[in-house]
């Protein structure tokens, strides 16, 4: 099964609403093998709160002019990881900061991208990493080395009573 006609007619709406607004990065993927409560999740990305906002505001306007509300909206007012829920449709709109901190594409990198006639989305992100400690260092097959890997090798001894 793949997403519905419907979810993908909203995911176009809403992707030419993001790319109105000068929104980064425009991914649409297709989410209804893994998930049972949607069908695709829109991605996209904006240097500044206000913009995150400016696309929001679009997207919600321009479906809403066919007639169609969210049914949750969350973080929209801090302007760093908005999120719309349309049930057949969820829409991440996210800083560009949290965007490459908590890599949606690569969480969800079994799934397709959806190529939407008249839009112009870009392939997921698959390999990038988050660099979470500033080091810009990551691996080839996206792992993080963290402190916490060296606890892993560490030989395991019994604790005195």
């Amino acid at each position: 099964m793949s997403a519905s006609d419907e979810a993908r007619q909203m995911a176009r709406v809403a992707a030419l609403a993001a790319t109105d607004k000068q929104a980064v990065d425009v991914v649409v993927l297709d989410v209804s093998e893994h998930l049972v409560i949607t069908d695709c999740f829109l991605i996209a990305s904006a240097p500044s709160e206000r913009q995150v906002g400016a696309i929001v505001d679009n997207i919600e306007e321009k479906l809403r002019e066919i007639g169609l509300r969210p049914a949750r909206r969350e973080g929209v007012r801090e302007g760093r990881w908005a999120l719309l829920d349309y049930i057949d449709m969820v829409v991440h709109v996210q800083h560009e900061e949290e965007r490459e901190f908590y890599a949606l594409e690569r969480l969800w990198k079994d799934c397709p991208s959806l190529v939407l006639e008249g839009v112009d989305t870009v392939p997921p992100r698959h390999g990038s990493v988050p660099d979470i400690d500033g080091s810009g260092e990551g691996s080839a097959d996206g792992a993080v080395q963290t402190d916490t890997d060296a606890v892993v090798d560490a030989p395991v001894t019994e604790s005195p009573r």
